[in-house]
C-alpha cells in the first residue's frame, strides 16, 4: 500500500500560516513527523493562497519538504502554474494530484504529464460534476483512462480515485464505490486506486472508525494507494493486517517486519 501523507495541506489554519510566512522549521517538522510514521509520499497543497502567490509557495514547499526527508512528492493543486512549479524543482519521480475531465483542467494538467514521467491522480468527474451512478461513473472513469491511454498516458502511471461520498448522505456510496473499482480494474490491468478516507465519514459521530473500516474494504478491491495520516497506528495496523490476508503481502513479510518495528503495538 502506497502511504500518502495528507498534512502539509493549508486548509489547515496551522499549515496556511506557516506557508504564507514561510516557516521551514514548522514543514519540515511535519514533513519528517509523517517520513518517521511511514509514509512513502507527502502530499503537499498550498490552494488556499492566491492564484499568483500559489506557484511561488508551491516551489518552496517542495523544495523544503525534499531537503528534510527525501521523500518523492503528490503534488496538490488545481492551478497549473503551481503545479508546473513544483515540478520544475522536484528531485525524482512527483505524483501530480489532479488531472479529472474537466474540459479545462484536463486540457492544462495533459502537457504536464507527456513533459514528465510523473504520476497522476485521475479523479473520476467530468463536466457534469460527479457521476450519480456507478453506471455513470464507469462510463465517465472509462472514458478517461481512455483518453489518458491515446495521449500515451499508461494506466500504471494512473491512480484513479472514485471520489467516495459520505455514507452519511449516500448510503450506497461504499458499494457503489467498491464495485466500480472492481469494474476498472478488469477493464484496465495496472491501472492504480487511490482514495482520500475522510469523506466517507462526514457528518457522522466518530469518524475514525468509518474511515479505517473503508480503507480495509477497498483493499479487498484493489486500492492500493491512500491519501492519510500516517501517524494513525491503527490505520496502519489495519492496511498491514488486510494485505497479509488478502494475499497482497506475500509469507506476510510486511506484516512480520511491521510486528519487529513495533509497528502493530497499537
Amino acid at each position: 500500500m502506497l502511504i500518502i501523507g495528507e498534512k502539509i495541506n493549508s486548509t489547515r489554519k496551522a499549515v496556511d500560516a506557516a506557508v504564507r510566512r514561510r516557516d521551514r522549521e514548522f514543514i519540515e517538522d511535519l514533513a519528517r513527523r509523517q517520513a518517521a510514521a511511514g509514509a512513502h509520499l507527502l502530499d503537499v497543497n498550498c490552494g488556499t493562497l492566491d492564484a499568483e502567490e500559489e506557484p511561488q509557495a508551491m516551489a518552496w514547499l517542495v523544495e523544503v519538504v525534499q531537503q528534510a526527508t527525501g521523500l518523492p512528492l503528490c503534488l496538490d493543486s488545481a492551478n497549473p502554474r503551481a503545479l508546473a512549479a513544483g515540478l520544475e524543482v522536484h528531485q525524482g519521480r512527483a505524483m501530480i494530484n489532479s488531472i479529472s475531465g474537466e474540459s479545462a483542467r484536463y486540457r492544462e494538467v495533459l502537457p504536464l504529464l507527456r513533459e514528465t514521467d510523473s504520476q497522476v491522480v485521475l479523479l473520476g468527474l467530468d463536466d457534469q460534476g460527479i457521476p450519480p451512478t456507478r453506471e455513470k461513473a464507469r462510463e465517465v472513469g472509462g472514458r478517461l483512462v481512455d483518453a489518458l491511454c491515446e495521449a500515451g498516458i499508461e494506466p500504471d502511471r494512473v491512480y484513479f480515485d472514485p471520489l467516495v461520498r459520505s455514507v452519511a448522505t449516500n448510503p450506497q456510496s461504499v458499494v457503489d464505490t467498491l464495485l466500480l473499482m472492481d469494474d476498472l480494474r478488469q477493464a484496465y490491468p495496472g491501472l492504480h486506486f487511490v482514495s482520500g478516507v475522510s469523506n466517507v465519514s462526514f457528518g457522522l459521530p466518530a469518524r475514525r472508525h468509518l474511515n479505517r473500516a473503508y480503507v480495509v474494504l477497498s483493499i479487498a478491491h484493489g486500492l492500493d494507494a491512500v491519501i492519510m495520516d500516517p501517524t494513525d497506528a491503527v490505520m496502519g495496523a489495519l492496511i498491514y493486517a488486510a494485505e497479509a490476508l488478502l494475499a497482497r503481502d506475500r509469507f506476510c513479510l510486511e506484516y512480520i517486519k511491521a510486528f519487529q518495528n513495533k509497528k502493530l503495538d497499537v
